[in-house]
């Protein structure tokens, strides 16, 4: 086993660096939302006046890369928002996972002298529990709560005829009669295309989502996507005018939904139903996925396509003795000695 050493740190404050483009490249991390690929254009659309923290420990048998932005003074925050299905701590060329959690430990106590408060999310189970132990441990008073659901689904061997007969009566009902009719064309691309796109952008300025926050950055990331062969932009028309667009994204055998959207105009076609249904056909029998993600949320519609949800979590660390976190460290006692009394009054 590799002599563990341990190690200060250093912060990086753009995504240009050698270091960075190879310890966050798509060959060394093989979730999107680890990349610098989308990391960076994330920070440009939705933190531009938070700098950027991107924090790095190096050690003979690996690294770990926290990314992170400058919240206010005293506090950073993960590198996330609604976009991100997960954030997660980082590992670089990292051979033995028994690593970890020194590496996150180390980092943990990096992170005292440049902040008085963190928080992280959405955090996986495992993320949650293994940060809040090296929190913990490096001296942090750590708060995890839920903060967030995930909708997925484990196809497990199956073909895509064997999940179908597995949903509602009522889903399939609707995609037999409204695709019998041939009204609908439906069209999947793999590969970024300008008037496409153009087309995505039409229908969800015209359907009940509200104002996209970075519309300019889900672009970039369809656009890079679609230069690797991950991007899969469903599109639905009607005599030549598209109704519904739903922008996923498919590589390491995981299928991710990151937008969906259809013009209320034409709603009784189901046209965004009967996209969805040929999308989760194509990652299923052509991409042979072992899981779809249908990301955060708790949207009703989706328990129809899904059959498991996982929690997120968010973890608030907060050094104990810093005089600005006394208040706040108050309230969240406070909160979790009431939280008992309360659901009992709930319930009488």
């Amino acid at each position: 086993m590799a002599e563990y050493v341990a190690s200060k740190g250093e912060y990086h404050d753009n995504f240009q660096d050698a270091s960075v483009r190879a310890a966050l490249s798509r060959p060394a991390q093989t979730r999107l939302f680890d990349r610098a690929d989308w990391l960076a254009p994330l920070h440009a659309a939705a933190f531009e006046d938070q700098p950027l923290q991107l924090l790095q420990l190096r050690q003979p048998m690996g690294e770990i890369w926290l990314p992170l932005v400058q919240e206010n003074a005293g506090k950073l925050k993960a590198l996330a928002n609604w976009y991100s299905f997960r954030w997660s701590p980082l590992f670089y060329a990292l051979e033995d996972p028994a690593f970890r959690l020194p590496l996150l430990r180390d980092a943990a106590v990096a992170l005292r002298s440049r902040a008085r408060a963190v928080t992280f999310s959405p955090l996986a189970e495992s993320d949650a529990q293994q940060m809040r132990t090296a929190f913990t441990a490096a001296g942090w008073q750590v708060d995890v709560e839920q903060c967030d659901e995930n909708h997925i689904l484990h196809v497990n061997g199956r073909s895509f005829e064997e999940y179908w007969v597995q949903r509602p009566g009522k889903l399939r009902s609707t995609v037999k009669r409204k695709g019998k009719s041939g009204a609908v064309t439906l069209r999947i691309l793999d590969h970024f295309d300008e008037a496409a796109w153009a087309d995505y952008q039409t229908v969800y300025a015209r359907s009940w989502k509200p104002e996209e926050g970075s519309p300019d950055f889900l672009k970039t990331i369809a656009r890079i996507e679609g230069a690797h062969g991950a991007l899969r932009l469903g599109l639905a028309y009607i005599d030549g005018t598209c109704v519904a667009a739903q922008f996923w994204t498919c590589e390491h055998g995981e299928a991710l939904i990151h937008k969906l959207a259809y013009d209320e105009r034409h709603a009784k076609a189901s046209a965004g139903t009967l996209l969805t249904h040929a999308l989760f056909r194509h990652v299923i029998d052509e991409d042979k996925v072992d899981l779809v993600d249908y990301g955060t949320g708790s949207d009703a519609y989706k328990r129809d396509w899904m059959e498991a949800v996982r929690p997120r979590f968010r973890l608030t660390a907060m050094r104990p003795f810093h005089p600005a976190n006394w208040p706040e460290m108050i309230r969240s006692s406070l909160g979790r000695a009431l939280a008992p009394l309360v659901r009992r009054a709930d319930n009488v």
